[in-house]
């Protein structure tokens, strides 16, 4: 079972609290809205620390690295095939989101073309508010919205 990891970056502002979610990249969810945001993850690399791999993975999805400061652990969640385990932590990222640009990735499309393009792993950001962001979320992260609520209470 593969170990998937990711930061959570949430703020507070007038509204309330607002969190970061990526929309998907690819041709898969090009025209999707609900189910189809995530909060910034990835694959856990051999020898390396859950943490230090959500925090990689952020910089590398989001295209800018997270904010430094206190980090509280939400826990995990099993899914078919894998397991998530997610981070949260306060802060502002100091630039316009569409100043930034994730990693992206290679896909052969259409299928069956022979023809390979690449696409962005998000190809968009966006602060959502909490109240609002859990219907846009695919469905095995929804569970940590909950959690998340609790960590900011405590």
């Amino acid at each position: 079972m593969s170990e998937s990891v990711g930061l959570v970056l949430f703020r507070r502002s007038g509204d309330g609290v607002e969190v970061l979610v990526g929309h998907l990249g690819g041709p898969f969810f090009a025209g999707k809205h609900e189910s189809a945001w995530t909060f910034p993850k990835g694959l856990v690399e051999p020898g390396e620390e859950p943490l230090d791999a959500a925090e990689r993975e952020f910089a590398e999805e989001v295209g800018a690295p997270a904010p430094a400061g206190p980090t509280s652990e939400l826990g995990a969640i099993r899914t078919s095939g894998k397991t998530i385990t997610l981070f949260a932590r306060e802060g502002e990222l100091g630039v316009h989101l569409d100043e930034l640009e994730s990693n992206r990735f290679e896909l052969e499309w259409p299928p069956r073309s022979g023809r390979t393009q690449t696409f962005p792993e998000l190809d968009r950001l966006a602060w959502v508010a909490i109240d609002e962001v859990e219907p846009l979320l695919t469905k095995n992260q929804r569970g940590f919205v909950a959690r998340l609520r609790d960590a900011i209470v405590s």
